[in-house]
């Protein structure tokens, strides 16, 4: 025995629910939160700020990506808590002078915590 309805909402208690295939799911990460490949193969990841005068980056609340093996740099994008993946957190805030940044990636709020 099976029962189907065609329903494109239902509301329980004042909120309205939808098929989850009808709501699109933003994948860009909001907030200032990075991972920044920096020149000579360091690379952190933290809460980003620039200066507007000198345009050198702060990098707070940072953790250094400092190992990896066999996952790839994508693999730690998606997973930085794999046992593949060795994350150092730092102490302090991580300086780093514009012309050294090679790239940055979005990453959610919580990345690498």
């Amino acid at each position: 025995m099976s029962i189907s309805a065609n329903l494109g909402s239902i509301e329980v208690n004042g909120i309205t629910y939808v098929p989850a295939d009808s709501v699109e799911i933003s994948s860009t990460p909001v907030g200032n939160r990075a991972v920044v490949v920096i020149d000579r193969g360091w690379i952190f990841a933290g809460n980003v700020t620039t200066c507007e005068v000198t345009g050198e980056l702060t990098i707070s609340n940072a953790v250094h990506v400092f190992r990896w093996e066999s996952i790839g740099f994508t693999g730690v994008l998606k997973d930085p808590t794999s046992n593949k993946v060795t994350l150092k957190e730092c102490d302090y805030p991580v300086k780093v002078p514009s012309g050294s940044v090679i790239f940055t990636v979005p990453v959610t709020e919580s990345w690498g915590k």
